[in-house]
């Protein structure tokens, strides 16, 4: 398995799966660094005061939240780190949607989820529930310490965790000022059967090895030219790589039953407490 960027467990109910986190995705892209030509030593980046051109140093460099134009609130890292959520080692979710009902522009990064510590079968049972049901689960996770919005589905025998994009983050269509033309077009019956032959013309299945980036493919094969000719220069780099933290997680296959329960005998209260008192309205405060 492919090394896991994450672990700590899916959370609903009293039940707990335990999961690691695998990068669904990997960047294929040609990355340039940057060389200085006399020397061919690494560039790095340069902290500069944008208003003399001098370097800073890391010492005397603090953050800042715009406020006002040209002025700015400035913050310690104390009080940073005050404001970053508190990293639970579990992806908790709080409820179960369709999955169409989640707007195509709020998806963000796919990862996959891989069962750990012999979390197997309860593993097995959320994705045949999810399967069975239609349903995705939102959840809520912090990573890096920062909190994202989830949507776990399930794909094939497995379970992808999909990030999402908060809500008020996603810009409305209404920014896109579109015309009537095009909102409530007028559009003949000819020409909509003419599209439709066209689009049934170049109708194909989906073939990803047949999808490649050229530009990628040119720029490896001119390195690869270069090489051969002997033209490498040799260029000293470091390295390093944090480790991630890891979280044990006990796997209570068995907390289902008292899960549904607890929820089965909350019920009746429920209605017992409606009818003596109105309940009172309370908003949940968002998770960032």
């Amino acid at each position: 398995m492919a090394r896991a960027i994450w672990k700590g467990a899916i959370s609903f109910g009293l039940v707990h799966i335990p999961v690691a986190l695998v990068s669904a995705t990997s960047s294929q892209g040609v990355d340039f660094d940057w060389l200085d030509s006399r020397s061919m030593d690494p560039v790095g980046y340069k902290r500069v005061n944008k208003v003399t051109g001098k370097e800073v140093t890391k010492e005397n460099i603090v953050k800042g939240v715009a406020y006002e134009k040209g002025r700015y609130v400035v913050l310690s890292e104390e009080e940073i780190r005050s404001a970053h959520p508190v990293s639970t080692q579990t992806i908790d979710i709080f409820s179960f949607v369709d999955a169409e009902q989640i707007p195509l522009q709020n998806i963000d990064t796919p990862y996959y989820l891989a069962p750990d510590k012999r979390g197997g079968k309860v593993y097995a049972l959320l994705r045949e529930t999810l399967s069975k049901t239609n349903k995705v689960a939102l959840a809520r996770v912090v990573l890096h310490t920062r909190q994202y919005l989830a949507a776990l589905m399930p794909l094939e025998s497995a379970l992808v965790l999909v990030k999402l994009r908060w809500p008020q983050e996603v810009r409305g269509l209404d920014e896109l000022e579109l015309g009537s033309e095009v909102t409530k077009p007028q559009l003949a019956k000819g020409e909509l059967d003419m599209a439709k032959r066209l689009v049934q013309d170049m109708s194909a299945d989906w073939k990803p090895e047949d999808y490649k980036d050229e530009f990628e493919d040119k720029i490896m094969a001119l390195v690869e030219k270069k090489a051969h000719e002997g033209k490498i220069e040799d260029v000293e780099s470091v390295g390093g790589e944090e480790e991630r933290k890891t979280a044990d997680v006990i796997d209570l296959t068995e907390l289902l039953k008292r899960s549904l329960g607890g929820k089965a005998a909350a019920k009746p209260k429920a209605k017992a407490a409606s009818k003596a008192a109105p309940a009172k309205r309370t908003k949940k405060a968002s998770g960032e």
